[in-house]
């Protein structure tokens, strides 16, 4: 049974997709069946940048398990980062 529960969202950042690094601008979140990961659901992250095309997609097919651990990894490393660097980054 699938839940269809996706999110969406703006990002700034980079990913070295197959043909380099490439800016993206967009991500989807999303818990369904994976293409390649071999279970039968897993939370999957397509981070992408739309106007450059198909080429322009990196995506991730995680476990519940490590999908929880790596966005714990991620608050956890946040949280250890000084304010003041947080505070130049671009949004």
């Amino acid at each position: 049974m699938c839940t269809y529960q996706t999110e969406t969202l703006k990002v700034s950042g980079s990913a070295k997709t197959a043909s380099g690094w490439t800016t993206m601008t967009d991500a989807t979140v999303y818990f369904d069946h994976p293409v390649h990961f071999s279970a039968g659901h897993a939370l999957l992250i397509d981070v992408l940048n739309p106007a450059q095309g198909p080429s322009a997609r990196t995506a991730l097919e995680l476990s519940p398990e490590s999908a929880r651990a790596l966005a714990n990894a991620i608050l956890h490393t946040l949280d250890a980062v000084p304010s003041g660097l947080l505070s130049n980054t671009n949004s």
